[in-house]
């Protein structure tokens, strides 16, 4: 089995051989993390894939986000290091699911957050990832929404929109397992401490928030506040660059519960070795993206809020 260091230099070279470029989620493991070309949240990532030169893009998530991928740059080959890397919240419904939410709600937009399959996409309206979602939600010309997958970011939007709102009743799997008692213990063991959490979170965690916002927005909220201590309310592959980036500061992570297995698949060997084999290649047939990538393209049309 090749070392670590082996690895990355092996690596190294297949990028430039293969003209890739690897990209990985905040939630990915550190040794990816610290190997990928540029870490972030799925549509940014997304979004810096269609934008690159590469003719192969490495993500390193899960498969929907390596769909995304494939929607906005469809002429680019889109490896996904584990293929076996799903999303149990995007895989809580299903186009053919939605198309009978659509049928009792005649006219009503679809937001789907963009935690949801190509197909679902394409049945939607527009998309939205948590740190937009509820921008969209207030620019569909609509006094209703229907809001897929999430219940818990579908619940937050709720309470900042005059929009009417149904919504369908999933969610994510680790953040939904965070409960008050480990926040207010980590708040009595820390005190001082703010405690900032992914509109994932369940509704009675995220009114303990000092500050609820995306992966983005917690980077950006760790370098500006003043605090010292910091309780994170997300997955912990957070806590790679959020140390990189505030070496005085202390992280806390409230629960053991919030790890992500499927984010936590994907090794240095799986990126290198399929990179290797040019195998693991996610596509999205066409008829599929063109929908799909019309319902991004309305989310990207509105501003973008962290």
């Amino acid at each position: 089995m090749a070392s670590k260091d082996e690895l990355r230099a092996e690596l190294k070279v297949l990028l430039k051989e293969r003209d890739a470029f690897m990209i990985a989620h905040n939630y990915q493991r550190d040794e990816v993390q610290e190997a990928a070309d540029l870490t972030g949240d799925s549509l940014a990532l997304s979004q810096a894939a269609a934008d690159s030169n590469a003719k192969v893009i490495v993500f390193c998530g899960v498969h929907f986000m390596a769909e995304s991928a494939a929607i906005l740059a469809p002429e680019k080959t889109i490896i996904l290091p584990r293929i076996d890397a799903g999303c149990p919240m995007a895989d809580m419904i299903t186009a053919e699911q939605l198309a009978v939410e659509k049928e009792k709600r005649p006219g009503v937009p679809v937001v789907a957050y963009v935690n949801t399959s190509a197909s679902v996409k394409a049945l939607s309206d527009i998309c939205c990832t948590s740190a937009n979602a509820a921008r969209v939600v207030d620019s569909v010309e609509s006094e209703s929404v229907y809001m897929i997958p999430d219940r818990n970011l579908s619940m937050y939007v709720s309470k900042q929109t005059d929009k009417k709102m149904e919504w369908w009743d999933g969610f994510c799997v680790t953040h939904d397992m965070l409960t008050p008692a480990e926040v207010f213990k980590a708040k009595e063991e820390h005190p001082g401490a703010v405690f900032v959490c992914h509109p994932e979170c369940a509704p009675d965690v995220v009114e303990l928030a000092d500050y609820v916002c995306s992966t983005s927005g917690m980077y950006k909220y760790a370098k500006e506040t003043e605090a010292k201590t910091i309780i994170v309310g997300t997955e912990m592959g957070i806590l790679y660059r959020l140390k990189l980036d505030n070496p005085d500061k202390e992280f806390v992570m409230p629960s053991e519960s919030l790890i992500c297995p499927n984010m936590k698949l994907t090794t240095l060997e799986d990126v290198v070795v399929s990179l290797r084999e040019m195998k693991n290649i996610v596509s999205v047939p066409e008829e599929i993206r063109l929908k799909a990538v019309a319902s991004l393209e309305r989310m990207l049309a509105v501003p973008r809020e962290y």
